[in-house]
């Protein structure tokens, strides 16, 4: 298929790569020109100018930004990739953004006759490089089953959870979770080591119990450690948990944990780990146990 990927950062540079490998024509766009040649001089395909030169004869455009401004500059607007899409053509979107903004995307898709699907994935930098993520989708029926075709080049699983803004409503509930398995990781490593316990040997202990969680096999070395320069970004993540936290006013949910969490991250971003991985919550408590407040 001839496909577009809008956006090539640590998400979208991989996947596009994974459908180029695939066998798909894909043309590129990003808004550091630089990082399109560079995608293009790696894999083929070719760079555009603008979202809709980009998506101009595209059977599907993906697009993977950072927030919901992001996503309405390039899909929207008179060089939005809507603007170059055919009637019958499917806009994908795997920005972790807003259900509302999916709802707005979704509404001018329909009026251009093209199909639109949300679909936000977890698995990180690691899984888009490896082609193992988990894509959570609103949409159509239709649409779902045409994007699925198009997922599998990177995907280990895709999940259809309902009309279009659905997808974007589960990760958050994904973004809930982990923080909550962040924060409870942090607080038990951190008392391991103070009560004079080896961690790895708790690890081992606990690791293939009632506790395993995807962190604490990936994560606790390197939280014990207080390494966190990879991974998901500590700001990425305040700005998931805040689009978590202001759904959750708008249809009555209690987040006291989550709103918590999110404090947290406020701290360690305000001491400049801003870039630090997720994980990097233990830090508080480490820093604090320096005699650092």
């Amino acid at each position: 298929m001839h496909v577009a990927f809008i956006g090539l950062g640590v998400m979208g540079s991989p996947m596009a790569g994974h459908l180029a490998r695939a066998g798909h024509r894909v043309t590129v766009y990003n808004r550091t020109a630089s990082k399109a040649r560079a995608w293009v001089a790696k894999h083929g395909g070719n760079a555009a100018n603008t979202p809709r030169e980009a998506a101009a004869g595209a059977d599907a455009v993906f697009v993977c930004v950072g927030n919901d401004d992001d996503v309405r500059s390039v899909v929207l607007g008179h060089e939005g990739a809507l603007a170059g899409m055919s009637m019958g053509a499917l806009l994908v979107d795997h920005t972790t953004a807003s259900a509302d903004l999916a709802r707005e995307i979704g509404a001018a898709a329909l009026a251009g006759e093209v199909g639109f699907v949300d679909a936000p994935v977890s698995g990180g930098q690691a899984g888009a490089e490896r082609g193992q993520l988990s894509v959570m989708c609103g949409g159509a029926d239709t649409d779902v089953s045409r994007a699925r075709e198009l997922f599998a080049a990177y995907a280990k699983t895709v999940a259809h959870q309902g009309p279009v803004g659905s997808g974007q409503l589960c990760k958050m509930v994904n973004q809930i979770c982990i923080a909550g398995v962040l924060a409870g990781l942090s607080e038990g490593l951190d008392f391991a080591v103070r009560a004079g316990l080896d961690p790895e040997k708790v690890i081992a202990a606990i690791s293939k119990g009632a506790a395993q969680s995807w962190q604490m096999e990936n994560r606790w070395r390197t939280m014990v450690e207080g390494q966190f320069d990879f991974g998901f970004a500590v700001d990425w993540m305040r700005k998931d948990l805040f689009i978590a936290t202001e759904t959750a006013d708008s249809i009555g949910a209690q987040l006291p944990i989550t709103e918590e969490i999110e404090e947290r991250y406020a701290e360690i971003s305000a001491m400049g780990g801003g870039r630090w991985d997720t994980s990097s919550l233990i830090s508080l408590l480490q820093r604090r146990g320096e005699g650092e407040e």
